[in-house]
């Protein structure tokens, strides 16, 4: 078995693996990252690039290149229920640099973030590589085992982190406790096309029980469909008619491009919702932080950000000591103790709408609800609508770079 000795470790090249490990690196510490695909290139993954991560790219000096690269660019959020078109949160007054969402391929988001990571000689990132169990010598995470293009790898590090997904690998090996928080419905993703004259703004609309959620893309609409937990073998059983049929009379202006983007059921991904929470996110030489440390839901599009939140403030607690030597077990719980709130906070809300509106509106009734009193307010008054776009848009502890370049 080959072995491999580093700093720091990084299982998963996700948002908050990627982000650390070029932090770090930008720091002077020996990193290594490990991402099990052989590329980036994976769809319908988070494209959301809120202004939280926008402002982090600001204080790195990498957002003008950053938004060179394709992208479209949301301001304001708004939803159709039935008839009635709502507006909800306006990010035009956020006190960040850009004061709006990106919509960008996830893929672009971390190639730019390894491209930028490589630039540092004490960076490694390791592709087609996938962490599988944990070193331990004693109660102390002494690095991690792999398999790679060449076989079995083995990392010993000072510090391991576990930054590879809900489904993450080294969290089940570590023997963390897991505290799953419930989520009453699932996503089917699917593209329809963009056409001249559509807007250009997130477009939500909830009409008899369905939720449906178009993102803008540039040349086409990345499109959700909000479906009760479990419900897609039923979907899929009911047949291709019958589910064109469904998006058909939920997609306003778009319905007309239904039948001749979706002849496949192929063409339809199924999100299978999460919403969960480590009750301890480390122990002594180990710390999990983005989806492996708190899964989110899908509501409000804030897990790329969340993550990215946890990099930075891990790069921000943990750089100084990884300078000098091996952090303690007190420096890794620093960690919980700064995103803890943020991740409670956030996922509290989500569990709100998940479980007091999505629930019983959508996914238990056939009729289109009553618009909630503070959508009225938020589209009467537009003061109130800077509240949901800095909650969504910054969150309730925005992160920044402290961490300075070696």
């Amino acid at each position: 078995m080959e072995t491999l000795s580093t700093t720091c470790v990084i299982a998963g090249g996700g948002p908050a693996g990627m982000m650390l490990g070029l932090l770090l690196a930008r720091a002077g510490v020996d990193v290594t990252v490990l991402e099990k695909h052989q590329d980036f290139l994976r769809d319908f993954r988070g494209d959301t690039v809120h202004p939280s991560t926008l402002q982090v790219m600001h204080e790195l000096g990498y957002l003008d290149e950053f938004l060179k690269l394709p992208h479209a660019r949301i301001s304001r959020v708004g939803i159709d229920i039935g008839d009635q078109q709502f507006q909800f949160a306006d990010l035009s007054h956020l006190p960040t640099a850009c004061k709006f969402i990106a919509m960008m391929p996830q893929w672009d988001f971390l190639d730019f973030l390894a491209g930028k990571a490589k630039a540092f000689p004490n960076f490694r990132l390791l592709m087609n590589t996938e962490a599988k169990d944990l070193i331990a010598q004693g109660d102390r995470i002494a690095g991690l085992v792999a398999t790679g293009p060449g076989g079995h790898i083995q990392i010993r590090a000072g510090l391991t982190v576990a930054a590879d997904g809900r489904r993450s690998v080294l969290r089940d090996k570590s023997g963390l406790t897991v505290k799953d928080l419930g989520a009453p419905f699932d996503v089917l993703w699917l593209r329809l096309p963009f056409k001249p004259g559509d807007p250009v703004d997130m477009v939500g609309r909830l009409q008899a029980g369905q939720l449906f959620v178009m993102l803008y893309r540039g040349d086409y609409w990345q499109c959700a469909l909000v479906i009760p937990k479990g419900g897609n073998d039923a979907i899929r059983a009911a047949g291709l008619s019958k589910f064109r049929a469904r998006l058909k009379s939920i997609a306003g202006f778009a319905a007309d491009r239904v039948d001749e983007a979706i002849t496949d059921f192929d063409q339809v991904k199924l999100l299978t919702v999460t919403v969960n929470r480590l009750e301890q996110w480390a122990r002594p030489g180990l710390l999990c932080i983005g989806d492996a440390a708190h899964a989110m839901s899908p509501v409000g599009g804030v897990g790329i950000n969340l993550a990215v939140q946890d990099a930075v403030a891990a790069a921000n607690i943990l750089g100084p000591v990884l300078q000098k030597g091996v952090p303690k077990f007190s420096d890794l719980k620093k960690v919980q103790r700064r995103r803890d709130f943020p991740t409670k906070v956030i996922q509290g809300f989500q569990l709100l709408v998940q479980n007091r509106f999505l629930a019983p509106t959508i996914l238990q009734s056939d009729r289109t609800p009553n618009p909630p009193w503070f959508l009225k307010l938020a589209d009467r008054y537009a003061v109130l609508r800077r509240i949901p776009a800095r909650f969504v848009g910054m969150g309730p502890r925005p992160e920044h770079v402290r961490l300075g370049r070696k």
